[in-house]
C-alpha cells in the first residue's frame, strides 16, 4: 500500500467515521518497501492540492521519514528554472508513490482498532460485533 493511500483512509466503524481522532490511520511496526517507478510530475502537482498535508506529515514522523516542509508545497516549488524537476518534487514522488507499507498495522486513533497489513494489502473488514 502506498503511503500516498494512507492520506485517503479512515477507520471502518461508523461510529468514527466523523470523528477527527478516526484519520489518519497510524501506522504501528509498518515494515516498508521503496520500489521505484518512473516520476510523473502531473500527477504529483495534481495530488498535492488534494492532500490532507498535516495528516501526511503525521504519517511521515511516526514511521521515521524524512520531515515534510510546515506547507504544502506551491507550484512554483516543484520546478526549477529551467523546467526540471526540483528535489521537492523529487522527494515527494520517492515518499508518495516509491514508498509503500508492506506489513504491519494501521490503528485507528479514536477507537484504537487494529486493521492489519500483509503484502502490501490492509483488510478493513470489520467482526459483525464492531459494524
Amino acid at each position: 500500500m502506498k503511503l500516498l493511500t494512507l492520506n485517503f483512509l479512515t477507520c471502518a466503524r461508523k461510529t468514527c467515521k466523523s470523528l477527527p481522532a478516526a484519520f489518519p490511520l497510524h501506522p504501528r511496526e509498518a515494515e516498508l518497501e521503496q520500489v521505484e517507478t518512473d516520476m510523473n510530475a502531473a500527477l504529483i502537482k495534481n495530488i498535492l492540492p488534494r492532500l490532507e498535508w498535516d495528516a501526511m506529515k503525521t504519517v511521515t514522523t511516526e514511521l521515521g521519514l524524512p520531515n515534510l516542509p510546515a506547507e504544502t508545497p506551491a507550484p512554483e516549488d516543484l520546478a526549477t528554472a529551467d523546467g526540471e524537476p526540483s528535489q521537492t518534487l523529487k522527494d515527494l514522488h520517492v515518499l508518495l508513490m516509491d514508498t509503500a507499507v508492506v506489513s504491519g498495522k494501521l490503528v485507528c486513533g479514536n477507537c484504537g482498532h487494529e486493521y492489519a497489513v500483509k503484502e502490501g494489502i490492509a483488510n478493513f473488514l470489520l467482526p459483525s460485533h464492531m459494524v
